[in-house]
């Protein structure tokens, strides 16, 4: 019998948290250098969730000391490391490295300076709806489902929860308060899931603005109207 969500989480949701972060990265952590992947969970969850590390810590550690055999395994009542790269002889020695970095950074107040992501499951961690928004509605088959990009903005805002539409504003200007190069921009939207080109004449960073304003300019149909006046 699989494991319940409320059980698996207690155990296991924050261990994921983490090894979700080297999807596509590789497992490289030294024990005195964290691995790009490490590094990216540490910043991003030390200035969303910093709580959550002492979680983290421990439940790496505890899995760790008490690996699961097949038969649990089979049962579904442990949680099953995905494929990082490693021998599975290495994963238990590979997992105390991470525990050991979390713990150091906690108790030495390591915090990592806000910066541009770093990979792309920090991209998405940090750009959620930016990533929901531009891979939903700006995939390669945009063209065919939409006549320009104005549309597709428009169908997102007609058929999204206006708190949702609110967010991805927030998320377009926090993006664009990173002031990065033009080539940092256009990484961005690639990683967070867009497969066409911004539009005529706009380049990336240029479209982002634009996409702010024009969102800026949203009314949701929803709350109460304008006090009256006398």
């Amino acid at each position: 019998m699989s494991m319940k969500p409320l059980e698996f989480d207690r155990r296991y949701g924050e261990l994921d948290q983490v090894i979700s972060a080297y999807a596509g990265m590789p497992a490289d952590d030294e024990p005195d250098e964290p691995s790009e992947a490490l590094r990216a969970y540490l910043r991003h969850t030390w200035h969303t969730r910093p709580w959550a590390l002492a979680t983290a810590e421990r439940q790496i550690r505890e899995y760790a000391r008490t690996p699961p055999g097949r038969l649990r395994l089979s049962l579904g009542e442990f949680y099953p490391v995905p494929d990082v790269g490693l021998a599975q002889s290495a994963i238990q020695d590979w997992l105390f490295v991470i525990a050991d970095h979390l713990k150091r950074s906690i108790e030495e107040g390591e915090v990592p300076p806000p910066a541009a992501p770093g990979t792309h499951w920090e991209w998405h961690a940090r750009f959620p709806e930016l990533g929901q928004f531009l891979g939903g509605w700006f995939s390669q088959d945009m063209p065919d489902e939409f006549p320009d990009h104005d549309a597709a903005v428009h169908n997102y805002t007609a058929t999204t929860d206006p708190h949702l539409v609110a967010r991805l504003k927030g998320e377009l200007h926090e993006l664009l308060a990173l002031t990065l190069e033009e080539p940092g921009y256009a990484l961005a939207v690639t990683e967070l899931g867009m497969e066409v080109d911004p539009p005529q004449p706009y380049s990336p960073s240029g479209w982002l603005a634009h996409l702010a304003d024009t969102l800026g300019g949203f009314k949701a149909d929803y709350g109460p109207g304008p006090a009256a006046t006398d």
